[in-house]
């Protein structure tokens, strides 16, 4: 099995070198980047399995960075953020984070954070496929997380890495109902500590999305409960 590389986006160099060392000692190939360009060109070079990008980038800041990557890619991203408000860390997820880590921060934590991603999303990136083994079928709606394949009727739908996570795990037990803390557990790996708002926005993108294409009624919430998958017929 080859070696994942993981892209770092980071201006300042001892972030660089810091998370270099702990990335290849968990086993990773890490490739480094100093600004927006350069990590634009380097998602796009050297296949990454996962980005981190950090937030206050130069010129192309990483919320920039992160659309850029988003219009041919669905690579896993996980943000790096020095500020204490929490707009532009939901913002980022909006834009199609997979999670964010808070400078300053643990190495171990970010490591732990960057497996928890890969283990979760398959530790590849995808632009689609047809591919059809495990597909999942509920209503107008079908996904295949495997390819990276999400459709209402015949249109695609673009999820993201952690979006295809949340919405298979609904779809594989579709009369289940998952409890907010369960939800977490179950995507993110016990153990890991997740707020709120973050479940919330990236809950609140993929109800969007569905909508969008037509199936409103995929995800439904039983208040003090959890959440179930709905019947996806749509309007």
């Amino acid at each position: 099995m080859s070696t994942q590389n993981i892209l770092v986006v980071d201006d300042d160099p001892q972030i660089r070198e810091v998370l270099g060392m702990a990335l290849e000692r968990a086993g990773f190939d890490a490739v480094m980047a100093r600004d927006g360009a350069e990590g634009l060109a380097q998602a796009r070079a050297a296949n990454p399995s996962l980005a981190v990008l950090d937030i206050g980038l130069p010129e192309m800041d990483g919320l920039e960075l992160c659309k850029a990557i988003r219009r041919d890619s669905d690579l896993p991203i996980l943000f790096l953020t020095a500020r204490d408000d929490e707009v532009d860390r939901i913002l980022g997820l909006e834009l199609g984070g997979d999670d964010y880590v808070t400078k300053p921060f643990s190495p171990r934590e970010l490591v732990a954070r960057v497996r928890a991603i890969l283990k979760r999303t398959g530790g590849a990136a995808t632009t689609g496929s047809t591919e059809e083994s495990g597909k999942l079928q509920i209503g107008r709606l079908s996904l295949v997380p495997e390819s990276h394949v999400c459709k209402v009727d015949d249109r695609s739908v673009t999820l993201t890495s952690t979006e295809i996570t949340i919405l298979g795990k609904l779809m594989s037990r579709p009369k289940q109902v998952f409890s907010r803390p369960a939800l977490v557990d179950a995507i993110w790996g016990p153990g890991m500590v997740v707020s709120d708002r973050t479940l919330d926005s990236h809950l609140r993108n993929l109800r969007s999305k569905l909508a969008e294409a037509g199936c409103p009624d995929a995800i439904e919430t039983l208040h003090g409960v959890g959440l179930r998958m709905g019947p996806c017929q749509g309007t």
